[in-house]
């Protein structure tokens, strides 16, 4: 069993804030949790974090992402989960490239 990730989003009221954590709750996997802080709200745990702008994005406490993510950026922080239907049909793709 996979362990629970905690994905904080850091926002402010603006368009890209709205979009990051669009991006995020349609992404995120089962095994992620996502909470999201209004940096005029939650100051004292943005300053512990170093949030020195918004979007800001931390994964299991650590600050990974500032600015609008990209899918990529999802994907290689791990918040981007990928289904066991679509993993297989990669692998499958893959062997029949190596003429497996």
């Amino acid at each position: 069993m996979m362990n629970t990730r905690r994905i904080e989003i850091f926002i402010g009221n603006c368009p890209l804030c709205e979009e990051t954590v669009q991006l995020i709750q349609e992404c995120a996997g089962s095994t992620c949790e996502v909470l999201i802080y209004n940096l005029r709200e939650e100051m004292g745990k943005a300053q512990q974090y170093g949030v020195t702008a918004v979007p800001s994005v931390a994964v299991d406490g650590m600050l990974v992402l500032t600015g609008k993510p990209s899918r990529s950026q999802l994907e290689v922080t791990g918040i981007v989960q990928m289904d066991r239907s679509s993993q297989v049909s990669t692998d499958m793709g893959m062997y029949m490239g190596m003429g497996i």
